[in-house]
């Protein structure tokens, strides 16, 4: 049974932090004062506008050290990462987890969060959000569904989402428990300790700025690993701003998708509103879900 953290109630606070990337302060701004609006204390760490002059939000140590501080924080309720990018997987073996494996609480993010994601999904059995973070509220973002998505999910609130289906789709229902993330970092924990099982399990993934041919190089990975091979079922999220060759791939993403999964039986969806742009709705990870792909629609709907 997947271990779910208390969801959060009105007074309670949220910690943002940078594990990863560099963030300016000012992009953090609008999610402060929205998650103000919808009821919560902020804390907000020094990571975020960081005085590093590096890709990162701060050396390694920084970074560890502000995210075991929020982790071990009982006055701390959640942890919204303020952005992805690259560095989680430098720091996580270096993470204690002892004492989140007796009060956990929601981790919030995706891109180079995944490696949280997993990690603690596959080493504890511990249910996290992957979720739009801080600069999905800019630019009116906090209004669309999908940051609407978040505090939904961080209130206990019950999720259930649709998409238009696409031509490529295999259609059937399946239930299983969600997991997954971003294809680079799926590919990147893959034999290490966060690696992930996924018999009877939905996998969902998504992708941003790859190449066609370091997609296909990613995917082969994962089914060589046999992480493709006996799946509930397979979603395909948002592959956004993907790039060619100067000699053409000669495939689509997911027509390279498509070709790969072909032998397997279990349903698969295309474009499904997870990922990297705008449409990017929470999900639960390590909770079950129903996926139901008909002829005209998608569902997804976590189940009781």
């Amino acid at each position: 049974m997947i271990k779910i953290p208390p969801y959060l109630s009105k007074g309670q606070t949220i910690g943002i932090t940078c594990p990863a990337g560099y963030m300016e302060a000012q992009k953090v701004q609008t999610c402060l004062m929205v998650l103000e609006k919808w009821g919560f204390k902020v804390k907000v760490g020094n990571t975020i506008g960081s005085s590093s002059t590096n890709y990162f939000s701060g050396t390694d140590e920084d970074r560890l050290a502000e995210f075991q501080q929020m982790l071990d924080d009982d006055s701390i309720h959640a942890i919204l990462c303020g952005r992805g990018g690259y560095g989680v997987g430098r720091i996580i073996e270096q993470i204690d987890f002892k004492k989140f494996r007796k009060h956990p609480k929601w981790i919030i993010g995706f891109s180079d969060i995944t490696v949280l994601h997993t990690h603690i999904h596959s080493r504890y059995n511990i249910s996290t959000l992957h979720a739009p973070m801080a600069a999905a509220f800019n630019d009116g973002g906090y209004r669309t569904v999908y940051v609407q998505s978040l505090k939904q999910a961080l209130l206990g609130k019950r999720s259930a989402y649709s998409c238009r289906a696409q031509s490529l789709n295999r259609r059937g229902k399946c239930s299983g428990q969600l997991i997954g993330g971003n294809l680079s970092l799926l590919a990147h924990v893959t034999g290490t300790s966060s690696d992930i099982k996924t018999t009877g399990k939905i996998l969902f993934i998504e992708e941003i700025g790859e190449y066609l041919y370091g997609a296909d190089r990613m995917l082969y990975q994962l089914k060589r690993s046999g992480k493709l091979d006996r799946l509930a079922g397979l979603i395909i999220g948002k592959f956004t701003d993907m790039k060619d060759t100067e000699r053409p791939f000669g495939k689509s993403i997911y027509r390279i998708i498509a070709d790969l999964v072909d032998e397997y039986k279990y349903p698969v969806c295309y474009g499904f509103p997870v990922g990297h742009g705008k449409e990017n709705y929470a999900l639960k990870t390590g909770v079950t879900y129903s996926l139901n792909i008909e002829k005209k629609k998608v569902r997804l709907i976590e189940s009781l």
